[in-house]
């Protein structure tokens, strides 16, 4: 892994907002907050408690940060708002992943953010979006989201039903280009195409299967049934994977992994994978360990 410290630069509007859709205005944040993060070095960071041996980290999912928020249910793998843990601030350029739940009617109200790339995939019912730029959309699971906040972004996310709570991933990479144009993408995927295999859903190429972001970072999601075994071949020559299992389980690399479970590993150019039981997802993110 190359030795190169991570600067981290403070958030802009980085928590948790509003959970009325009616609130027209840009609202303090009055529940969380993240903190300015603090200079680390990728090869100084330990994780005493999960560490497996050199080049892993298990983060088993009854070990995540949890907010509740009666209306928004979150779980947090790696350091967000009040949940703060030294040993998991990042993984690579992986700032954030968060396992949300958002009561029906209810959501995130109009908040900013810059120099961030923010990705949300629906897992169940429908979020909507909006943001300063005019864009109006509906998420729904299949979708991929992509916002690459750049200079300054002002969005809000809202559970569509009134029936029933929405469930999405909310990711964010740090990106490799500071103070890019703001930009928004959304496109729906064949997910038979992810069937007993990975499908690439995200990339640093426009011209390359799914959304982009300015990263060095590839993400696949797969839909597995019992005793498929896959190789995954990593992209980039020092990127770490991270592997998240949205269900079911899996043995990577020999490591067991069962729902909502997190590995990373790195300092490796293929990773073999066993699943263990049927009807499983996963979601690899294949991301440089860098920041440039």
């Amino acid at each position: 892994m190359n030795k190169q410290n991570f600067i981290k630069k403070g958030l802009l509007g980085s928590g948790i907002f509003t959970s009325k859709e009616s609130s027209a205005d840009i609202l303090k944040n009055d529940i969380d907050e993240i903190s300015p993060l603090e200079t680390l070095n990728v090869e100084d960071t330990n994780y005493p408690s999960d560490k497996l041996e050199n080049h892993s980290v298990l983060h088993k999912a009854t070990t995540r940060g949890h907010a509740d928020h009666g209306w928004l249910q979150s779980n947090h793998t790696f350091s967000f708002a009040n949940y703060h843990n030294p040993e998991r601030m990042h993984f690579g350029v992986l700032r954030v992943l968060n396992d949300d739940t958002v009561a029906a009617g209810r959501g995130f109200g109009k908040h900013p953010h810059d120099n961030m790339e923010i990705i949300s995939i629906p897992l169940e019912g429908d979020l909507e979006h909006e943001d300063s730029m005019g864009n109006k959309a509906i998420i729904r699971k299949g979708d991929i989201h992509v916002m690459s906040a750049g200079t300054g972004i002002i969005h809000s996310e809202y559970n569509k039903n009134t029936d029933q709570a929405v469930k999405f991933l909310q990711i964010w990479i740090y990106p490799n280009q500071r103070n890019v144009s703001p930009r928004y993408d959304q496109i729906t995927l064949d997910g038979m195409q992810r069937q007993n295999k990975f499908q690439q859903i995200l990339s640093p190429d426009p011209d390359d299967q799914g959304v982009w972001i300015h990263q060095n970072a590839w993400f696949s999601m797969g839909h597995f049934d019992q005793d498929v075994q896959v190789k995954y071949h990593v992209k980039q020559a020092g990127n770490g994977v991270y592997i998240f299992v949205i269900k079911g389980s899996v043995s990577v690399e020999g490591q067991a992994l069962e729902t909502r479970d997190g590995f990373g590993i790195w300092d490796v150019s293929e990773i073999k994978m066993k699943v263990t039981s049927p009807d499983t997802e996963i979601l690899l993110m294949d991301i440089s360990m860098v920041l440039d």
